[in-house]
């Protein structure tokens, strides 16, 4: 395995593609051990804690499950439980829990939070999310295409919806760093950034990967292998963007007639939480104000056999194993 030990992880950036295959390759062993009940607890002594500005199921259970499989004891310190920012600088933060603990997990709002993190803690820290980025839920995206066809390379990937910000932002950099073609369908305004599309067409040169920016459903997810898509508003974001993202991303919405028009053996993810129902109060709540009865992905999708969702999720907790180890070494 590629030697990650006291590496933070903030982005995907920051890594080599033989780095990201050395870590998916990790995270399969580790998930074929889970599955034949072969321990790993080998950091037993050893404590991280979990920074959430912004709450999660999966990321939590993922972070507290891996370092619980890994022998670690973990704090879960939630925006009432943490003086993160408010009674406490970032760079006071990190370096306390530098001092205590081996790890850092941050999940919140600016990159910039948990680049400072990082730079002051003198421990990896790894980012959970931020509006930027979300390299965890990359890799665990990558191992279950990987998973589903064998290989990254070459493989069509589409993000119909906001690609503006972390998931958008995070599917192109490991499309261009793995060699794999990227789409992003949706109206222009919510392309990515040109500055961060140029950075990609660079790693782009080097793996043989292609960017392709549309506006155009049927040509974008012509021949698509993977379609993917995240929520319409994000946590945080005011209730008012509700009414303009809806107007404007419901013809980007992930339906059956999408999904034909990728190959033959086209998958769906989705990062999840997901609007595919009204079983959620937030989907309740949309569904009365503006008549729906779904967002960003139909149910018929979300529940058809080509759906991957729920692989996808438990491959959250290997992948993120498989960086803690990575970056914690071995012993």
């Amino acid at each position: 395995m590629t030697d990650l030990k006291g590496r933070n992880f903030l982005t995907l950036k920051d890594f080599t593609p033989e780095e990201i295959s050395s870590l998916l390759e990790l995270s399969a062993e580790l998930k074929e051990k889970k599955k034949k009940g072969i321990p790993v607890d080998i950091h037993r002594g050893k404590n991280v804690a979990l920074i959430f500005e912004k709450t999660s199921t999966r990321t939590r259970c993922s972070f507290e499950v891996a370092a619980h499989d890994l022998g670690m004891g973990t704090t879960y310190l939630d925006p009432k439980s943490s003086q993160i920012g408010k009674k406490e600088s970032i760079e006071d933060t990190a370096r306390v829990l530098g001092s205590m603990y081996e790890g850092i997990e941050y999940r919140g709002f600016g990159q910039e939070i948990v680049e400072e993190l990082a730079r002051y803690a003198g421990v990896p820290v790894w980012n959970g999310l931020t509006n930027e980025y979300h390299p965890t839920q990359m890799l665990a995206d990558m191992l279950t295409i990987q998973e589903n066809f064998g290989r990254l390379k070459g493989i069509r990937l589409v993000y119909l919806g906001d690609a503006r910000y972390n998931m958008g932002n995070s599917y192109m950099i490991a499309c261009a760093k793995m060699g794999m073609h990227f789409v992003a369908c949706a109206p222009k305004k919510y392309f990515p950034s040109q500055a961060l599309v140029e950075e990609c067409q660079e790693y782009a040169k080097e793996s043989g990967a292609t960017i392709t920016l549309t506006e155009d459903v049927k040509e974008g997810t012509k021949g698509a292998d993977v379609i993917c898509t995240d929520v319409w508003v994000s946590m945080g974001e005011p209730d008012e963007v509700w009414e303009e993202r809806i107007r404007d991303l419901t013809p980007y919405k992930v339906t059956r007639e999408v999904m034909e028009n990728g190959n033959e053996h086209v998958i769906f993810l989705h990062c999840l939480p997901s609007f595919h129902d009204l079983n959620t109060g937030i989907g309740k709540e949309m569904g009365e104000r503006f008549g729906l009865t779904e967002m960003e992905v139909t149910d018929e999708v979300f529940r058809s056999e080509r759906s991957r969702v729920f692989q996808e999720a438990e491959n959250r907790m290997h992948t993120i194993k498989a960086v803690m180890l990575a970056t914690l070494g071995e012993a």
